[in-house]
């Protein structure tokens, strides 16, 4: 079930009256009927991903009371492992298997040896790499002692399968989110109100900014040596504020729906296109699964405390991980270890910790300096996202020679469409930077907001494709 779909408009008010009927009067009701609308939700797709979804909850809540029933370090750490390969299995045959047959089969071929092995006709469980993310987050803190195994099996069941986050994030912690789940919410206008918001600009941000770009996008990638160096450039602006437009709308449309439910989800963007060097980009885009390789990998492997050797290869797998979770595709490593090399001086020369306040900071304008490191940062983020775009590594490199190219070929009308939205895009966020909902809806005066919502609702249904378009982030 899509969020911009009529489904999800009949659906999610269904949910929000019975939630708050009444009906449901303590938190096993609350948490048994969240279960419920979430795998219908899940289930609306394919039915059969369920059983994993079943399965990946059943496996992590027993593993987390075995861990709890002893204090022998070594049984701990056996019920560990045992989490993370079985929840590593399931992602890797489902998302990768067929891309290390290939591999293998290309790899054989190149030396001169014939090899024909047999692929699966697979079909990716939707928000698999997310869920299985947040499962495991559950027994590895569980293990750390960083929060305490639940004997409410109700509880860890929804926090698994909480429809809102269910499929592309954020990715929540059991330490902070699971503890929701054992709370009577009240009902709280103003937590309504914000997320009857956040719903709003992520839907503008989706169906008005993003899928506009993608249908130009869709074009200049299925074509790069048919179009001028200039149009292939303009293809980059589009899919940068494309894909930001689809997953950050995503995040701000799942935050504000667990708002009107009563809970918290996690901050998964925080105006990433302001940063001024890469590292900041990072603490500012995909913010959950950003801070989850920091914490279950970069960290135990040392992070910045060890050798520049270390160091270095620290960055590299975190990077190449990142990219490699993203998909079963040699672009997504490709694009992972750019962004590694990015990174890299940023880290040895102690400038990845440089940027940690607000854009332009009670500023009506960035400094010449702050607005040239922007558009820098954003040049190197768009390069790289060629890389994630591109179907394969071919296309990718005729997309760089043809950016490379000088033809006469001009834009269009038709193209300043969706820059206008892109424009509009940036002038609300830039003063909505300190922000967590659009500087618009927070005027002082009604009529200002009021006119706010309108003339955004109004985008969404005029200017919005007919169909319903599937989210990006939905095939990882």
């Amino acid at each position: 079930m899509l969020f911009n779909s009529v489904d999800f408009a009949i659906f999610l008010p269904l949910v929000f009256l019975l939630y708050w009927s009444g009906f449901l009067r303590n938190v096993r009701d609350r948490n048994g009927f969240l279960i419920v609308v979430s795998y219908l939700f899940y289930g609306w797709w394919d039915w059969r991903f369920l059983l994993l979804i079943v399965f990946s909850s059943a496996l992590d809540f027993s593993l987390g009371k075995q861990m709890a029933k002893t204090e022998n370090q070594r049984v701990r750490k056996r019920w560990l492992w045992l989490s993370i390969s079985a929840n590593l299995s399931l992602l890797g045959f489902f998302k990768y298997y067929n891309f290390f047959i290939e591999s293998f089969a290309e790899a054989f071929e190149l030396m001169g040896v014939a090899f024909s092995p047999h692929s699966l006709q697979l079909i990716l469980p939707v928000g698999i790499s997310f869920y299985t993310f947040q499962t495991m987050s559950y027994t590895i803190d569980v293990y750390r002692r960083r929060t305490e195994p639940t004997d409410d099996a109700l509880a860890f069941f929804a926090y698994v399968s909480f429809f809102p986050q269910l499929v592309a994030g954020p990715i929540e912690r059991a330490t902070s989110f699971l503890p929701q789940f054992s709370r009577l919410h009240a009902f709280n206008y103003e937590r309504i109100r914000v997320g009857l918001q956040l719903i709003l600009w992520g839907l503008f941000k989706k169906m008005v900014i993003a899928d506009n770009c993608a249908y130009w996008v869709d074009q200049f990638f299925a074509d790069p040596g048919g179009h001028s160096g200039m149009l292939l450039v303009l293809g980059i602006i589009l899919f940068a504020f494309q894909i930001y437009g689809d997953f950050s709308g995503y995040s701000d449309i799942a935050i504000g729906t667990g708002r009107l439910l009563g809970f918290e989800l996690r901050k998964n963007f925080a105006y990433p296109y302001f940063s001024r060097d890469v590292a900041e980009f990072w603490r500012r885009w995909h913010i959950s699964l950003s801070t989850w390789f920091r914490d279950y990998v970069y960290i135990p492997l040392g992070g910045s405390r060890v050798s520049q050797r270390k160091q270095i290869r620290n960055v590299f797998i975190i990077f190449l991980l990142s990219g490699f979770w993203h998909g079963a595709n040699w672009t997504f490593l490709a694009w992972g270890f750019v962004h590694a090399a990015f990174f890299l001086p940023l880290i040895l020369l102690g400038y990845h910790r440089k940027y940690l306040e607000i854009p332009g900071k009670n500023r009506w304008l960035p400094s010449i300096v702050e607005g040239g490191r922007m558009m820098i940062t954003f040049a190197l983020v768009g390069l790289a996202w060629v890389f994630f775009r591109a179907e394969n590594m071919e296309v990718a490199f005729q997309y760089y020679r043809g950016l490379m190219s000088f033809g006469i070929e001009g834009g269009k009308v038709q193209h300043l469409f969706p820059l206008i939205g892109i424009a509009l895009l940036l002038w609300i966020e830039w003063f909505s930077r300190a922000e967590e909902v659009p500087f618009l809806f927070q005027h002082r005066i009604l009529g200002v907001r009021w006119l706010s919502y309108w003339s955004m609702a109004l985008a969404v249904l005029l200017l919005s494709p007919a169909e319903p378009s599937v989210f990006i982030y939905f095939q990882f």
